[in-house]
């Protein structure tokens, strides 16, 4: 059971990998975000800050407003939320309200993290909602992708100077 899960979260993790990708190529911070009810992805998303000017648009939000509207509920029970990165303090109590139950991302974010770098929102029991989480799922892969986008945009800069 756990290696299938482990299959799983691999599959859902490219998926989300992908809609990094999709904000890269719109010089957006690439990150991406899928959700999966019942084993069938029902929203995916990725970061839209800057083509939205809209400073709410991380990918995890996107998504768990396409999941609500999916599912025709804010509560989106029997849902796993995939993402390249760890969700900050918003994300991740939208994740909480939202009443998802498991929560998989690839690597840490040192600056913003609320899952275990900065806060770790998901542990403290003031909060009537639990989720699980599982870190690490292709970690390297996302990190080299958010380090060449940083790389390339201080080298932009730098240029531009």
């Amino acid at each position: 059971m756990q290696e299938t899960q482990q299959g799983e979260d691999h599959g859902y993790m490219l998926e989300a990998l992908a809609e990094a990708r999709r904000a890269e190529t719109l010089a957006e911070v690439p990150i991406g975000a899928v959700i999966v009810h019942q084993g069938e992805i029902i929203a995916r998303a990725h970061n839209r800050r800057e083509v939205d000017q809209d400073p709410t648009a991380h990918a995890e939000l996107l998504a768990i407003r396409q999941a609500a509207e999916v599912l025709g509920s804010w509560r989106l029970l029997d849902c796993s939320l995939y993402v390249t990165l760890e969700p900050c303090v918003m994300c991740m109590g939208a994740i909480i309200l939202s009443r998802i139950p498991r929560l998989v991302y690839a690597c840490r974010d040192p600056r913003a993290g609320a899952v275990g770098s900065i806060y770790e929102l998901h542990r403290d029991e003031r909060f009537n909602h639990r989720v699980e989480v599982v870190e690490g799922v292709l970690r390297e892969e996302c990190s080299d992708v958010l380090r060449e986008f940083f790389r390339q945009l201080r080298e932009r800069k730098k240029a531009a100077r």
